[in-house]
This record gives C-alpha cells, sequence and structure tokens, in this order.
C-alpha cells in the first residue's frame, strides 16, 4: 500500500520519518542542538546558496541542515506532516498562532496598503490590526459577518484606497459566535480589486474548525492558518502557530521567519508531532461531545439562545448554505447567551467544578470563559454591541471528558431544580431544537 494512498490519520504516525535516521528509534528524536556539521566546505557553500535564495535547488540534489533557525528535523517533519490535512504545498510552524499572524501582515502588507478583516475577530488579531499596523501606515477596514460581497465592495471602494487594498483577513468561524464567512465569496472580491500588477491575497484564521473540519485551500484561500496551540496541540502545554499555502507564498513566510527568528523550536515541535497522532481521534470526541452538550443547553430554561453550527438549517438559509458548503462538521465550539447579565453569567461560571474556567480552545479538557471582559475586553463596547458579544454570552470548547459529565456540571452550575422535567436530552435531533 503506498503512503499516498493513506488517509492522514494513518501517516500522521511515519510521514516523513525514518527509524534508520536515529538508531532505529520509532518516534522522532528531540534535535535539541543549535548547529548541524557539513560533510565538506562545498556542501556548506551549496546548502547557503539554496537557503539565502541565491539559487534554485537543482532537481537531484538533496540538501541538508545547516542551523536551528532556520531548520530542524523535528520542524521539517511536523512541517510537512500538517499539510496532509490541508492539501498544502508547504507549511511554516511558528512560536505562537500570533507570531504566525503578525509574520503574515508584515510579509504581505507594506506602509500605505490597506487591509481588508472581518469582524468578530480574535481579539489578539484585532489588537494588532488596530495598535501595530496603524505604527506603519497601514490601514484596516473591516465587514461584519452576514455582508454579501457586493457590500463587501462598496465597502472598500468608498475608504478611497481600493487601489491599496493588498490583503483580506478573514476568521471563520468567528470568535465568539460561531458567525461563517463564505470564503469563496472572499476570494471574489480579491479577484475584483487584483490587477495584472497586484494579486490580492486571502488569508483565513482556520483555528476554530482545526485542520480536520474546514479546509479554506480547497475554497480559494491563498493562505491558511492556526494557533497551534489549541486543536492541533490540544493539551494545554505547548504554544505555537502554523501558516500553510504554496511553495511560493511559504518561501516569504519562511524568509521572513527566518530573520525575526519566531520559529518554532525543537522542543514545540516534537510536542506537535506527538499531538498529530491522536488528532482526529481527538477532534471526532470533541464534536460528538459538543453536539450532546448543545441539545442539553438548547433546552434549559436558563439559556436564552445557543450558538452552535450543528444546529444550523433552512432557517437560515446564508449561514446553513456556508455551513452545508464549507464545513464538515459542527465543531467543538459553543456559545450561549444565559438569560441577565454579567452577574449571571459570572455566578455559573464560579460553580463549574468539573469545567474549567480558562481562555483557549480545542485542548483535552473542556474550557470556558467570559468573552466580553476576557478574550474580547479591548474591543469597544460599541463594537460588542453590533457584534453580538454581551455580558450575557458565555463560551465553551468541549473536551474529551465523558459527555454526561459535562451536561451533569452545567446542570449543577445552572441550578438543577430549574432543568426540564420529562425530556430525553440524548434522543433530540436538530429539528426539536431552536437553531441559531
Amino acid at each position: 500500500m503506498e503512503k499516498k494512498s493513506m488517509h492522514p490519520e494513518s501517516l500522521m504516525m511515519s510521514y516523513g520519518y525514518n527509524p534508520e535516521w536515529s538508531e532505529g528509534a520509532i518516534k522522532c528524536p528531540i534535535f535539541q542542538t543549535s548547529t548541524f556539521v557539513f560533510k565538506s566546505a562545498e556542501e556548506g557553500k551549496a546548502f547557503f546558496e539554496v537557503a539565502y535564495g541565491k539559487r534554485e535547488q537543482r532537481s537531484n540534489e538533496k540538501l541538508g541542515l545547516i542551523y536551528s533557525r532556520l531548520n530542524n528535523p523535528d520542524l521539517e517533519i511536523l512541517e510537512n506532516r500538517l499539510t496532509l490535512w490541508d492539501g498544502a504545498e508547504d507549511c511554516a510552524v511558528f512560536e505562537s498562532g500570533m507570531s504566525a499572524i503578525s509574520t503574515i501582515f508584515l510579509e504581505f502588507l507594506k506602509p500605505g496598503d490597506l487591509l481588508l478583516y472581518s469582524l468578530p475577530l480574535y481579539g489578539g488579531s484585532e489588537y494588532f490590526i488596530k495598535h501595530v499596523l496603524d505604527k506603519f501606515g497601514i490601514s484596516g477596514v473591516y465587514f461584519k459577518t452576514g455582508q454579501t460581497k457586493e457590500e463587501i465592495i462598496e465597502i472598500v471602494k468608498n475608504t478611497g484606497k481600493a487601489d491599496k487594498l493588498a490583503l483580506i483577513y478573514i476568521e471563520t468561524p468567528a470568535n465568539p459566535t460561531n458567525d461563517l464567512i463564505d470564503i469563496e465569496d472572499c476570494k471574489s472580491v480579491a479577484q475584483y480589486f487584483s490587477t495584472s500588477e497586484k494579486e490580492i491575497l486571502v488569508t483565513v484564521d482556520n483555528t476554530y474548525f482545526g485542520p480536520l473540519w474546514q479546509h479554506p485551500l480547497k475554497f480559494g484561500a491563498d493562505i491558511v492558518l492556526y494557533s497551534a496551540t489549541k486543536y492541533i496541540g490540544g493539551h494545554s502545554d505547548v504554544i505555537a502557530g502554523a501558516v500553510l499555502g504554496n511553495k511560493t507564498l511559504i518561501k516569504r513566510v519562511k524568509t521572513l521567519r527566518t530573520f525575526l527568528g519566531n520559529m518554532a523550536g525543537p522542543w514545540t515541535g516534537w510536542l506537535l508531532l506527538r499531538s498529530l497522532e491522536t488528532l482526529k481521534a481527538r477532534m471526532d470526541m470533541q464534536a460528538r461531545n459538543a453536539r450532546k452538550v448543545s441539545e442539553f443547553l438548547i433546552q434549559h430554561p436558563k439559556i436564552e439562545k445557543v450558538y452552535y453550527l450543528g444546529f444550523l438549517n433552512e432557517s437560515n438559509p446564508v449561514q446553513y448554505n456556508i455551513f452545508k458548503k464549507q464545513c464538515l462538521s459542527g465543531g467543538a465550539m459553543i456559545s450561549f447567551d444565559i438569560k441577565g447579565g454579567e452577574e449571571e453569567a459570572f455566578h455559573f461560571l464560579n460553580k463549574l467544578k468539573l469545567i474549567h474556567l480558562a481562555v483557549s480552545l480545542g485542548s483535552t479538557e473542556s474550557l470556558i470563559q467570559h468573552p466580553a471582559t476576557m478574550t474580547h475586553c479591548d474591543v469597544d463596547d460599541e463594537e460588542k454591541k453590533i457584534l453580538g458579544i454581551s455580558s450575557k454570552l458565555i463560551r465553551l470548547s468541549v473536551g474529551v471528558e465523558h459527555y454526561d459529565d459535562l451536561i451533569e456540571d452545567i446542570r449543577q452550575a445552572l441550578d438543577e431544580e430549574d432543568v426540564l422535567k420529562g425530556i430525553d436530552i440524548y434522543d433530540l435531533t436538530s429539528a426539536d431544537v431552536q437553531t441559531v
């Protein structure tokens, strides 16, 4: 059986690594070294010529390792494996999601350029756009989920800087509301403003769905990025980021990464290699659990509204059509409005016993937080109101615990006496519940 015909979850065990390279070790060791020895001066010269772009790699030329800021076995094997899920040509891994995001912005934007981005957006990304890029003379303009491509085109035109548009940056599903954005529509907007001299690129932050449940490159995105801390790492013990795309674009990203020095180190690479082996098993379990938890939440009298993609149907045709086209799962992220406001939300959060009150997402343990005062506290109050990030909104990242225990923890925190009686929550179908 040829490796190229195998499923990615099978290839995660061995792709890109040969035990003979490391004394028969079945797993890739941690190459905790800063530099690598050349066999000859001629070999060293050849490696540097290609690494620094002085010439292209020859067809039969085998390149080696130079220095861990440029390349490292753990990093290279990891990057090769990550390409398999998204069908990407190449990948660059970073020491954090924000270092991946900031490197993308700094590589593909220059002073005077215009950035078009979606809202809502991860708070760190929005902060960087508003408070860092502005210092470099790079302006940003946003569109909201639900706006058509024609409306988005008008937004760009109304800036008076349409000819300066250089990059479209979107996050779908959006954090923390689970709103979806049509990637193909964004690509159409990019093509509308592109010229023979300048191609407008589309970058998608796919962190919320991880590399399993959505593949943006298949829908026209040029670059897909992840906070690899989340589902890819999945154990709350590593900080990392990843950027994927074609070889030309990723070469540019890796070149800037070399000189910024924000590449992932060997320990990070090794931890992520470990995590990739169980990625599908973990995410499948998390998705199953999230549906069970959502079915409970939507029936509870103290819950006003549940934002869970697995409940989308024809009653919300725009979002449902995007979901059917782009998404392979309802995911494991749930947001919900609790009746009341901040006081009621905090009371609920403080009573949880199994679910951890902490930011981040995609980990084996379930994590819950209050976006308005935590991850999105820096977002302007008026903008929060427009985007639905209210004081009653709670975000839950569902882990791999048994769903019965997660539901019971939520039940007791909401007060057991208020649970609806006589409803078998495990037999509900999407037709029985209120949709987002």
